[in-house]
């Protein structure tokens, strides 16, 4: 009867210190998605975006899309929002920022009035950032 309340005492005791390990370890993790700098970008207009970025855009803008492209040390980060029924939309973007291991970028697409005509539309937008090799996680 001794024996099992020893082995119960012990399983317990390992049980608490793995969970405090675990806890610990994901706990103290945030400081990966910690703002370090809010970062500076350009708005992209067709004339300045790479002939080669366009084709893959051109391929993808039909539906949600999100992508990084690299050219000449800049860091083109693309967000599109696939088909819309109406023109009119804008995109937003609220934040962008380096924490110490990647690059936050947030948008949000704001819808068009309620006179806007119905031509099928592709919204995306195409910011420019200094390339600084680090990846981009969209929220």
């Amino acid at each position: 009867m001794m024996v099992g309340f020893w082995k119960t005492k012990r399983f317990l005791g390992c049980l608490i210190i793995a969970l405090s390990v675990v806890l610990s370890l994901t706990g103290c993790n945030t400081s990966s998605q910690e703002k370090v700098e809010d970062l500076e970008f350009d708005i992209a207009t067709t004339e300045d975006i790479p002939e080669a970025l366009q084709r893959i855009i051109d391929e993808k803008k039909a539906d949600p899309f999100k992508l990084t492209y690299s050219n000449d040390g800049l860091l083109y980060v693309v967000v599109g929002y696939g088909t819309q029924d109406t023109g009119g939309y804008s995109i937003q973007v609220p934040e962008c920022y380096r924490t110490e291991d990647s690059i936050v970028v947030d948008t949000e697409l704001i819808g068009p009035s309620a006179e806007e005509a119905a031509t099928q539309t592709y919204p995306y937008v195409v910011l420019v950032l200094t390339d600084i090799s680090l990846p981009v996680m969209f929220e």
